[in-house]
């Protein structure tokens, strides 16, 4: 994103496209006093947008209005704006038609947010492949109705280029990662995809965890990717769950503490 000028400026209308609403200044924001001023007013934005008296797309009053409708002082709005765009609750634009717009979070940037607070907590490998047993037979049956043509042949490709690379030597345990996900995307549920989409870094540690024990592991894992997919392209919930089962506890069976039930 390009670099914000230190004044911003204000949106304009030359008449040749529509202009954004911009929400209403006065009465919405209240003015706030504390030592952490400027995360109330994330938390006043963020209920607004709870509320839904603040839309994505709305554009934001300009800084010098908050700072009066807050009460407090530019740096402080500045502070409060840049928090909410880490988020990816206001995106900033520059430019004659810039400004603070409210924008809806994607499913990548809560799983984003997600995985920040799983990379802190101290999972073990066998810990995260109990969880997958739990959640990734428990969406199989999504999977298997909801896969449509192009989900099962970009599948299908991918299990090539896996295939290839065992012939190469070059698979690696982030090939696997990446068909577990793609594999959960076919569910076309935003809410599984935020989960999945946070969940890949101790997915990656415990497969990582599991091929120090088993070096070759992939090799029968990227034949099984393959059954799979073909199971799902029978819409044969039976034996995709079947397949998901055996492949994932092989997994548990090489991490620490874990076993082959």
């Amino acid at each position: 994103m390009p670099s914000r000028p230190s004044q911003p400026q204000r949106a304009e209308n030359d008449g040749t496209t529509p202009a954004k609403k911009t929400a209403p200044a006065d009465g919405l924001f209240k003015a706030v006093s504390s030592s952490r001023v400027s995360q109330l007013i994330v938390e006043q934005i963020k209920l607004l947008l709870k509320e839904q008296r603040l839309q994505p797309g709305d554009r934001l009053p300009s800084e010098r209005e908050l700072c009066v409708q807050f009460g407090v002082s530019r740096v402080t709005v500045r502070e409060a704006l840049r928090s909410l765009e880490a988020s990816g609750l206001v995106e900033i634009r520059v430019g004659a038609r810039g400004g603070a717009f409210v924008t809806a979070p994607s499913s990548q940037r809560v799983g984003e947010g997600l995985a920040d607070l799983l990379s802190l907590s101290p999972l073990t490998a066998a810990e995260v492949t109990e969880a997958r047993i739990v959640f990734e037979l428990g969406i199989v049956p999504l999977v298997v109705e909801r896969a449509t043509d192009e989900d099962i042949e970009s599948l299908r490709a991918l299990c090539e280029e896996h295939a290839e690379a065992v012939k190469q030597g070059v698979y690696d345990m982030e090939m696997s990662a990446d068909f577990h996900t793609r594999v959960a995307a076919c569910t076309h549920n935003t809410a599984i995809e935020m989960l999945v989409q946070s969940f890949h870094g101790p997915l990656l540690m415990s497969l990582r965890e599991a091929q120090s024990v088993e070096p070759q592991m992939g090799h029968q894992g990227s034949k099984e990717h393959r059954k799979f997919v073909d199971a799902v392209a029978a819409r044969d919930v039976e034996t995709a769950t079947e397949i998901m089962r055996t492949h994932i506890r092989r997994t548990a069976s090489r991490v620490k503490g874990g076993s082959a039930k």
